[in-house]
């Protein structure tokens, strides 16, 4: 081997032992600090601002699905294939809700259940 083929290496291996480094710095340094201290925890929403958040995409949906399905019987549109597609995302988006609305009463009576 020459000695530039060498030195090219060994400035390659400098190069990655150095960025190695710098991002071991870099996640010691984030790891060691409290999550209130990095501003994590104050942009989590709360488990009411998810369920309302995805109850308001659910009535969006179905909301859509009304408007698809009026137009259809208003004659504004012959395009049956997006209002049946319509009908059916709602239909899943709708059971979806009530499957996870069981779920989460199932988990309220349980924990309600509970011996203290």
């Amino acid at each position: 081997m020459s000695d530039t083929t060498i030195s090219n290496v060994l400035a390659i291996r400098a190069q990655v032992l150095a960025r190695n480094e710098i991002i071991r710095n870099a996640a010691s340094t984030t790891a060691l600090q409290p999550v209130a201290a990095t501003g994590l925890a104050a942009a989590a929403p709360t488990f009411g601002e998810t369920l309302s958040n995805a109850l308001t995409k659910v009535n969006a949906i179905q909301e859509q699905e009304d408007i698809v399905t009026e137009a259809y019987e208003r004659g504004e549109t012959n395009d049956i294939a997006t209002v049946s597609l319509m009908q059916n995302r709602s239909e899943v988006v709708f059971e979806a809700t009530v499957q996870i609305r069981n779920k989460l009463l199932s988990a309220y009576k349980d924990i309600m259940n509970m011996p203290v």
